[in-house]
């Protein structure tokens, strides 16, 4: 599957910024997909995940109740709602699948987006 990451920008502390991530191929509903962010100089980090059928999320801990995760299967588009966003959450935003459960770990997902910024001042 190929994914194709939109929606980032400048964007205020406290202000709100909605990601999309738009994928190609028939077999988009059988994957999961996760977000992943990298600050500079950081280690990238998972952001969220959601399963196939999107009744089923995972979030870091540190974000959970600001991001919100969901897909539309229909569209092939899985979304990352970003809310009270801080300047900390300043980084490129990649959008990954992979088959199977939900996972953190980065290296358990197969493809990978481009990526697109987010900046957050304050």
């Amino acid at each position: 599957v190929q994914l194709q990451a939109s929606g980032g920008g400048l964007v205020q502390a406290g202000g709100s910024l909605r990601l999309s991530c738009a994928a190609s191929g028939r077999t988009f509903s059988i994957y999961i997909m996760g977000w992943f962010r990298q600050a500079p100089g950081k280690e990238r980090e998972f952001v969220a995940a959601i399963d196939w059928s999107g009744s089923n999320t995972l979030y870091a801990d540190s974000l959970r109740g600001r991001f919100t995760i969901s897909r539309d299967n229909a569209q092939n588009t899985v979304y990352l709602q970003m809310n009270s966003l801080k300047p900390e959450d300043t980084a490129i935003y990649y959008c990954a699948a992979k088959r199977g459960t939900l996972e953190r770990d980065g290296s358990r997902y197969d493809s990978w987006g481009q990526g697109t910024q987010v900046t957050v001042s304050s």
